[in-house]
C-alpha cells in the first residue's frame, strides 16, 4: 500500500513539474511530449498489479 501511495505522489509530482514547463513554454512540440510522457508514467502508476 505505500508504495503505491509513493507511486501516486511522484506521479503528482511529476505532473506538476510538467504542466510549469509546458504553460511557461508555450510550445507544442513541448506539450505532445509532455502529453506522452504523462501518459505512459499514468499507465505505469494506475495499470500497476498487485505483487
Amino acid at each position: 500500500m505505500f508504495e503505491r501511495g509513493l507511486a501516486i505522489f511522484a506521479f503528482i509530482m511529476l505532473f506538476g513539474f510538467i504542466a510549469i514547463l509546458v504553460i511557461k513554454l508555450e510550445r507544442l512540440d513541448i506539450a505532445v511530449i509532455a502529453a506522452i510522457t504523462l501518459a505512459l508514467a499514468g499507465w505505469d502508476v494506475l495499470g500497476r498489479k498487485k505483487s
